[in-house]
């Protein structure tokens, strides 16, 4: 990967951009300004979710961007409170509206299991992706997939549904990069995403990444981030990086002129003993309280 207009081939012949522009706890004047400068800085690929409350000022900033929309990879995720057949159908109707666009490139379940099916969540999984299957044969979606679903939750659609997904976007980074998810992933073609690859900020208090960013004269950021590119390139993982700046939306892109050295990497790679951020996704959830 060379620059933010490259990327992944998904399963189904639709192109994904390398590196996503995130737009988790942005507020709608916010995220709109901030998509704007993410697009005029070359990303392509922009992830948002309902849950997050700000697709309005998403769709504003894609609209006022001037970039056409066949060029643009917009995602979008399910809320927790709208699983089930009927209720994912009308969701995604709300999403399309609140974005002000007529379809999505990619549209993720959120979570794989809400309190409110917590002894069905197996039937409940199924009867969501249906909803999801259905959007995807009416042109409605260009590519399906899901977020936060650990390998238990991949099998049940593996085993069960028409389509696999085609896309898992789950926490990973230094401290949890999730080796053997990925790996599944690739196995099942199914591209991974990496959520929080910033550690939600936690990467700017680790002295190891401190260190890093001295020596390759970079910032932590870009190093967590070409980290992820290359740590995990042959999995071909994507990393979802969120700014609100001009300078740090350009300086999360300027990654791809440097590489970290193979003994550098695996000392990143000792940040694993720290752990991952927030619950299992096996917990049940009634809605979004982690950076994602």
């Amino acid at each position: 990967m060379d620059s933010l207009q490259d990327g992944y081939m998904l399963r189904n012949g639709v192109k994904i951009p390398c590196i996503g522009f995130g737009t988790w706890k942005s507020p709608d004047d916010v995220v709109c300004e901030s998509v704007k400068m993410a697009i005029q800085a070359g990303y392509r690929h922009i992830d948002g979710a309902a849950a997050y409350a700000n697709e309005a000022g998403v769709g504003k900033g894609i609209r006022e961007s001037g970039v056409p929309r066949e060029e643009l990879f917009i995602t979008s995720k399910l809320p927790n409170a709208d699983h089930g057949y009927e209720k994912a159908k009308k969701s995604f109707d709300k999403t399309l509206e609140h974005l002000g666009l007529d379809y999505l490139d990619l549209y993720l379940i959120h979570w794989p299991v809400v309190i409110e099916h917590k002894d069905d969540y197996e039937q409940d999984i199924l009867d969501t992706w249906r909803a999801f299957e259905e959007l995807y044969g009416a042109g409605k979606i260009r590519a399906i997939g899901v977020s936060n679903f650990m390998i238990e939750h991949l099998e049940i659609l593996k085993n069960h549904a028409k389509i696999i997904p085609m896309v898992n976007q789950v926490q990973l980074h230094p401290q949890h990069p999730q080796e053997e998810m990925a790996a599944y992933c690739k196995e099942n073609q199914i591209v991974p995403e990496a959520w929080s690859p910033l550690i939600q900020g936690q990467a700017f208090k680790r002295e190891l990444l401190k260190e890093m960013a001295a020596k390759y004269d970079r910032t932590v950021a870009q190093i967590c981030i070409r980290w992820i590119i290359k740590w995990i390139m042959q999995k071909g993982v994507i990393p979802l990086p969120k700014a609100s700046s001009m300078e740090r939306i350009s300086g999360n892109a300027d990654v791809f002129d440097f590489e970290i050295g193979e003994d550098d990497m695996e000392k990143i790679a000792t940040l694993r003993t720290y752990g991952m951020i927030g619950e299992e996704p096996s917990i049940p959830r009634t809605r979004q309280v982690v950076g994602f």
